[in-house]
């Protein structure tokens, strides 16, 4: 548990993302893909109906024994509040209203970060775009860790505790690597969700404000489906960054694992992503490295002396560089 990892810097690359140039090559041999771009008439549905069932599960927690609170947080809040950073994550490529309703889908967003407590929406899109734009990008893309984190989490134990603690470094990490002005839509976010956590408290009572609030943090640490954090992108294999999930939990979380098809294409929704590697160019994406398992992921990255959060790809970029 005391072994330190091998690791002492990122992966440092000089070459661009391969996503860009793999894009261009299926769109000029398979240019029928551009049909699974545009919204998902579907979204907006499930996204009000998890909504809902997240309601209903406010009322009904509010009269139990806080054991049984405490349960229910992890068993089932846990698993749909994730689900919901997830349903945002869609949202933000504008795939509930398309993008000539862009602020719809800001919205929405913000409706769809309610039962999650915290108000997350609005600045996820901000740096979420530029993920994509700049993948691996020093100073930029803040879904890599910083260099605290890389030297400090380099045990089985450290690695343990940062998996638990992942939702206060993807607070924390823009902050520190690329801290922006807050726009009037995160104080709108912030508003709005401040409103919602304080009449919830005001009608139903500790309760349902306790299983909001441990159920997003719950479920994006040491979770099942936050197996994705560590599967994306992080370099198990030498020179691969992005990696795809062809597991049973994809329908949990809007297809998020088919995560080489979606850095290649942001625009197709998720319940189309299946489509992209399984009919229409399935020869560009079965020999890349693939995972079954987000728990096989968690286990491999915390056991593994080789892996540590600095097993990320790095580059520096060049030219003008176009924020949100």
């Amino acid at each position: 548990m005391g072994n330190r990892v091998g690791r002492e810097d990122y992966e440092w690359v000089y070459t661009d993302q391969p996503h860009a140039d793999r894009r261009k090559e299926i769109l000029a041999k398979y240019p029928e893909i551009k049909s699974l771009m545009g919204p998902d008439q579907r979204l907006k549905w499930i996204v009000c109906m998890m909504v809902g069932i997240q309601f209903l599960a406010f009322y009904l927690v509010k009269d139990l024994d806080w054991k049984w609170v405490l349960f229910w947080t992890y068993a089932f809040g846990s698993c749909i509040n994730h689900s919901m950073t997830l349903a945002i994550h869609e949202i933000s490529h504008n795939t509930a209203f398309g993008n000539n309703k862009a602020m719809w889908n800001r919205y929405f967003a913000m409706f769809a970060n309610l039962p999650i407590g915290l108000p997350y929406s609005a600045s996820f899109k901000r740096y979420h775009l530029d993920h994509h734009r700049y993948l691996g990008g020093d100073g930029i893309d803040v879904d890599i860790p910083t260099d605290f984190e890389g030297w400090f989490f380099c045990t089985r134990l450290r690695k343990f505790v940062w998996i638990i603690l992942q939702p206060l470094f993807y607070a924390v990490r823009p902050l520190c690597i690329n801290p922006k002005p807050v726009s009037q839509l995160e104080l709108t976010n912030v508003a709005v969700q401040l409103c919602f956590d304080v009449l919830l408290y005001w009608t139903w009572g500790a309760k349902p404000v306790v299983y909001m609030l441990a159920g997003s943090m719950l479920g994006m640490g040491l979770h099942p489906i936050s197996g994705h954090f560590i599967a994306e992108h992080y370099m198990f294999l030498k020179g691969h960054e992005t990696y795809s999930y062809y597991g049973c939990l994809n329908l949990l979380t809007f297809n998020v694992g088919y995560h080489n098809e979606h850095h290649d294409f942001p625009s197709i929704p998720g319940r189309r992503l299946p489509l992209v590697s399984t009919r229409i160019a399935p020869e560009y994406y079965n020999d890349l490295p693939q995972y079954t398992s987000w728990v096989r992921v968690l286990y491999d990255f915390i056991t593994d002396d080789t892996l540590s959060p600095y097993s990320r790809i790095k580059r520096k970029l060049k030219g003008e560089v176009k924020q949100e």
